[in-house]
């Protein structure tokens, strides 16, 4: 990395004559942070991102990767895996949980997809299915802080935060990066990056009157009023900024004071969706009983993201299926199957899909042996407990293989045993393919440079189209 990047603002005024008095010290990390961190030589694949986090951990036995050992041995007892010292509440039996609804080849590619996502099936040539998704943690916080932020201890920056740090943003007048339905300020927080790179949380507005982003609305009384006290309160923090020497959050804080006043411009036309055509609305099953939510928010993101929005982040919880699996999971594929598979259609139809990657995920998977948290519930009404250990996600568009499946799990389907990606492997991909070199895009914070992968990750270049 250029040793720009590692100088305070401070350093920086004393060594030079003129002063950087004039530039925000998030602009000139930014500038050294694109320049040194471009993978050389290289045209990138994907311009953005669309992250779908199906948060609480889906099935992959249910829906991706089923297994004959398991079916046939429906209801009977198998043998733990686990070490003897680990202990999984409601899990005591340890009986095989066969599938919840057929696992069948679909397109040509014959990617194998449940027949509870018909929608997302019509589309499996379009699809990279990773089979062997690894992490570290069975909790759901911490799995959920170590998918978006490559940790699940400390707070760091999330990958939307890093991949806007890298890449800045297309639109002046949008964030670089959107979080639909946020699971928690963790997974879209700047963390020690410049404070312009955190998410801006949005939620689906329930009805074409209701604004989707807090404050969105201009209080005042014209546009030139507004205009007025955004100026005032920026020459009064300059003064301060003046007097400290340079403050990288108040800087940043500045930075984001103008980017509201331009979203309050330009913004609220573009989450309108009252403007839309009837057969993007069908598209996305927009006003169906079930899909009506995460269809607008689908259409949110696709919006956002050709309007310019770096990376655009929804989520979709309801996943976590301790009991009740049976009938719990088709309710949330239902949900879900036609806005996931209506996004990946009309990427395509736009001409967006080949320079956007989509990313599918939960922050886990689930165990292929059942979980009865009561102790006397019939099979039929068993759950699945957390598993870490192995569980698929999928990739569509932006650079990698469509109709291609990567990874084989144990005729369990718990153990990884060939084409294993571990989330630091995945978020390096991913920088990968923005053309970004994951072990340069650094941020020196207490002392040490730090990277969305720590000191891990390996590009999977199996995947790569």
């Amino acid at each position: 990395m250029s040793h720009a990047l590692h100088l305070s603002r401070r350093r920086m005024l004393q060594s030079s004559a003129c002063g950087f008095g004039s530039l925000a010290l998030a602009d000139i990390l930014h500038a050294a942070a694109i320049t040194n961190a471009r993978i050389p030589g290289m045209t990138p694949k994907a311009k953005r991102v669309i992250f779908l986090f199906m948060a609480g951990g889906p099935s992959q036995m249910d829906l991706f990767d089923p297994k004959d050992f398991i079916r046939e041995r429906h209801g009977q007892k198998i043998d733990s895996p686990l070490r003897k010292e680990v202990i999984q509440v409601g899990t005591e039996k340890y009986l095989a949980l066969g599938a919840m609804a057929p696992v069948k080849p679909r397109g040509e590619s014959g990617m194998m997809i449940s027949d509870l996502m018909p929608q997302l099936s019509s589309v499996a040539d379009d699809i990279c299915l990773l089979r062997g998704m690894n992490a570290d943690n069975p909790q759901h916080a911490s799995a959920t802080n170590q998918f978006h932020t490559g940790v699940f201890t400390e707070v760091r920056p999330s990958m939307g935060a890093w991949i806007s740090y890298g890449l800045g943003t297309e639109n002046q007048n949008l964030p670089s990066f959107v979080s639909i339905h946020a699971p928690g300020l963790r997974t879209y927080t700047s963390g020690f990056l410049p404070a312009e790179h955190q998410g801006t949380p949005l939620t689906v507005p329930l009805n074409d009157k209701t604004l989707p982003i807090e404050n969105l609305r201009n209080a005042s009384s014209s546009e030139a009023v507004q205009r007025q006290r955004i100026d005032l309160t920026k020459r009064l923090n300059q003064r301060l900024i003046d007097d400290l020497h340079g403050d990288a959050n108040m800087e940043g804080m500045i930075q984001n004071m103008e980017l509201a006043f331009r979203m309050q411009t330009t913004t609220p036309q573009l989450v309108d969706l009252s403007k839309e055509s009837k057969e993007t609305l069908e598209r996305y099953g927009i006003g169906g009983k079930d899909s009506d939510k995460h269809g607008r928010a689908c259409l949110l993101a696709r919006k956002l993201s050709e309007s310019g929005v770096r990376f655009v982040q929804v989520t979709m919880d309801g996943w976590d299926h301790h009991g009740d699996i049976r009938g719990n999971l088709p309710r949330l594929c239902n949900q879900t199957d036609q806005p996931v598979a209506g996004l990946l259609k009309d990427l395509k139809q736009r001409g967006l899909l080949n320079d956007t990657l989509v990313l599918w995920s939960g922050e886990f998977g689930r165990t292929p042996w059942s979980q009865d948290l009561s102790g006397t519930a019939p099979i039929d009404k068993h759950g699945r407990e957390h598993q870490p250990e192995s569980f698929c996600a999928w990739m569509a568009g932006g650079g990698v293989k469509g109709g291609f499946t990567f990874g084989e799990t144990d005729e369990m389907g718990y153990r990884v045993i060939n084409g294993k990606i571990h989330i630091h492997d995945l978020h390096a991909t991913m920088l990968h393919l923005l053309g970004i070199d994951h072990t340069r895009l650094t941020w020196n914070h207490v002392g040490r440079d730090f990277r969305l992968t720590d000191v891990h990750g390996s590009v999977v270049k199996e995947i790569l189209a």
